[in-house]
């Protein structure tokens, strides 16, 4: 797959990349079902639609990494902020 695929789906919106992966596992279902019936001529098309499958669900799964990361971050900080402003307290 060329690094400009892979860039363009990078650049796409979780949505978007939610509905390519649904027309990608379509397809890729149509691709076994050719090849089971013997009218697929080229069957190095399944793997590479299994391929894309995987990387969509790759990208999917990183940006769910980095929001929930992004959330104990954040909760870290606030919990940091409160011991810190209990601290000035008992002073």
């Amino acid at each position: 797959m060329p690094a400009q695929d892979v860039a363009d789906l990078r650049a796409m919106s979780e949505a978007d990349l939610r509905n390519e992966l649904e027309e990608t596992q379509r397809a890729l279902f149509n691709l076994r079902f050719q090849a089971a019936t013997r009218q697929l001529a080229d069957v190095s098309q399944v793997r590479s639609t299994r391929r894309r499958v995987a990387r969509i669900k790759t990208l999917l799964h990183q940006r769910a990494l980095l929001v929930e990361y992004g959330e104990m971050v954040e909760a870290a900080a606030t919990a940091g902020n409160e011991a810190g402003d209990a601290g000035d307290q008992e002073e």
